[in-house]
């Protein structure tokens, strides 16, 4: 959105005599244009053309911004026939960047769900990319290494509304500079590794609230481990992390969504096998991904939170 409604986020501003001046223009003299539509709330249609216009234009950075994830339903034909399964079908690359905002943050069923067991069920033969942030960092990185790949595949970043302002969620410079990368998997080093009885895995947003309990508590024997991308699922990058924690005991995966949503599913699938079994941390199954009372939403995610450190 050019008007950068959420956190003010203007990529364009407007002048009171109407003139727009757009910052992202004027980074450096050798760089590529950058253009920023208001689509309309068809998004059907709008992706539909983002898809074709990626697909026209392989070198340039196409991204669709979903108001919120949950309407990206409203794109699912998009979804089904061209972004997950075009190149299978046809042997034709895309490199469409799809960011959904998605996270439990009491707005209601109707504003929390992008639907990621959508599309991890969507997920096979490297046809595309899912990813869940939890650093500003990682998503510059992500956007980067789209455009290295000398290949093109559709790239799904699921973007929490609430770390835009969450005083948690930054990075310092040194992330940015040569030599740095986009991490598949942040490790804990809050904790020493040999005195992890319990690690929590998670991905996205929920980890500021497991992360605000552990220091809060000074907790030194629960270790909490970030998936960010959640497929291809980074196996070698996992099975190296898992080796950190000999004394570990318990496993946990910890989601906001209900156990019947989210990535539990894929991840229970997916999880590398070691002698202790995959434990799941979660609101109850549900029908609907998420309450309608803010002051409910609290009351659940609270207690995901105890249950998370429980003995």
């Amino acid at each position: 959105s050019g008007r950068g409604t959420f956190a003010h986020r203007h990529a364009i501003i407007t002048a009171e005599d109407n003139t727009k001046h757009v910052p992202l223009n004027h980074l450096s003299a050798e760089q590529a244009p950058f253009e920023v539509y208001n689509s309309f709330l068809s998004e059907y249609g709008v992706l539909g053309f983002e898809y074709g216009y990626a697909y026209a234009a392989p070198t340039s950075l196409t991204i669709w911004e979903a108001q919120f994830g949950d309407f990206a339903n409203g794109a699912q034909i998009i979804i089904d026939q061209f972004v997950a399964s075009s190149e299978t079908k046809w042997h034709r690359m895309n490199g469409v960047v799809l960011l959904l905002p998605h996270g439990h943050e009491g707005q209601g069923p109707e504003h929390s769900s992008a639907r990621i067991e959508r599309f991890l069920t969507l997920c096979a033969g490297n046809n595309m990319q899912i990813i869940n942030c939890t650093t500003p960092a990682n998503i510059f990185h992500i956007l980067l290494r789209q455009m290295a790949f000398p290949f093109r595949k559709p790239l799904v970043i699921f973007t929490p509304k609430s770390l835009l302002r969450h005083p948690k969620c930054v990075s310092p410079l040194a992330d940015f500079l040569e030599g740095t990368r986009f991490l598949e998997v942040i490790d804990d080093d809050f904790v020493e590794a040999k005195a992890v009885r319990k690690v929590l895995f998670c991905s996205g947003k929920v980890y500021y609230d497991l992360l605000e309990r552990q220091q809060a508590k000074d907790v030194k024997d629960i270790a909490i481990v970030r998936l960010e991308q959640l497929y291809p699922f980074p196996e070698k990058q996992f099975q190296a992390l898992l080796k950190r924690y000999p004394n570990a005991r318990q496993w946990c995966w910890v989601q906001e969504e209900p156990e019947n949503m989210g990535a539990w599913g894929f991840v229970l699938r997916t999880f590398p096998k070691t002698g202790n079994s995959l434990e799941l941390v979660a609101r109850d199954a549900d029908s609907s991904p998420a309450v309608g009372f803010p002051q409910v939403h609290s009351v659940q995610q609270e207690n995901l939170v105890q249950r998370a450190f429980e003995e």
